[in-house]
């Protein structure tokens, strides 16, 4: 489980394809504070560490085919800046809100907005009965969780400060670039009860 709070950045360092599987090396200032085993979310995208090379600063996850095609780690290259947060800590704040590290879908940015200190980024994705946004509510955008600004079908909005531009690889997104997104576990849930309710009257 995460808040979707990015506490860093890493570095694709190296990738490896094993039959239908690919490895990919993580470089980061953490690394030796990671183990084998532990979970960590990469642009939101919940992934088991396999190794640990402390002395190199890096490490090694691996994607099976079903994460490669539902996430935007198809489009990841060596030198790739990726969100990183480790799982959330029972005894700490949730200051985001509860994001599962489980992609529901990538969407692309359709449109990037410039103010005077502040950034606003338009996103496009398939719409689904269970896949929604609304104004004000939460959204995880490769990993970061966001409040959304604009809502309509298919296209939602979030609003940038610079300390997530800076912190994020939100600093690298332009249009056409894809990401990955997990919709509000709340809202999911309460889309899923109502698509019983009514399969019930029928």
């Amino acid at each position: 489980m995460f808040t979707g709070i990015v506490e860093l950045t890493g570095k694709v360092a190296k990738i490896e394809k094993d039959r239908g599987n690919i490895h990919f090396t993580i470089e980061t200032e953490i690394a030796e504070e990671l183990k084998v085993d532990q979970s960590m979310a990469h642009d939101g995208i919940c992934l088991t560490i396999v190794n640990v090379d402390k002395s190199k600063k890096q490490y090694t996850v691996t994607a099976i085919q079903e994460t490669l095609d539902k996430t935007n780690m198809r489009t990841w290259e060596t030198g790739y800046r990726v969100n990183l947060e480790r799982c959330m800590k029972l005894d700490g704040r949730l200051d985001g809100h509860i994001v599962q590290g489980h992609v529901d879908q990538t969407a692309v940015c359709i449109k990037v907005e410039e103010f005077d200190g502040s950034w606003k980024f338009y996103f496009e994705y398939d719409r689904g009965p269970k896949n929604i946004t609304v104004e004000k509510g939460s959204i995880s955008v490769n990993g970061v969780s966001l409040t959304v600004v604009d809502s309509e079908p298919g296209i939602f909005s979030v609003a940038i400060i610079p300390y997530t531009y800076d912190m994020t690889n939100f600093g690298d997104f332009k249009k056409g670039t894809v990401v990955n997104l997990e919709f509000d576990i709340i809202g999911k849930y309460v889309a899923r009860l109502l698509e019983q309710h009514f399969e019930a009257k029928k």
